[in-house]
């Protein structure tokens, strides 16, 4: 089993030296903090739909960082559960694979 906390910080800290490294990067990542900022949509809401998509596209290191995100904007295991279960129904058989490694990831970090 793999340690997501671990490979949660370490994203971080590689999208910090990327962006150190290479500050146009910076652009896209304010793009999107202005993106997910609320409006209509609150904070969770817009999490859950972006964890959606990562598991859809099948990108591990989004369903990773967006996952912590849900669970910091106070989703609880049904919300990630229900996001899930849309996401596979989207996505179908190759996002039913990485439903299930988001549900790994949400075990983890729901964990105290």
């Amino acid at each position: 089993m793999e340690n997501y906390k671990d490979e949660l910080a370490s994203l971080k800290g590689d999208l910090k030296e990327l962006i150190g490294k290479a500050p146009e990067v910076s652009k896209f990542t304010e793009y999107v903090g202005a993106a997910e900022k609320t409006a209509k949509l609150d904070e969770k809401t817009k999490e859950l739909i972006t964890l959606g998509i990562a598991i859809a596209v099948r990108c591990e290191p989004c369903i990773l960082w967006h996952m912590d995100a849900v669970i910091k904007a106070g989703a609880d295991e049904g919300d990630i559960l229900e996001a899930i279960k849309v996401a596979v129904a989207m996505g179908g058989g190759p996002s039913l694979m990485y439903g299930i490694k988001a549900y790994d990831i949400m075990k983890e970090l729901l964990k105290k």
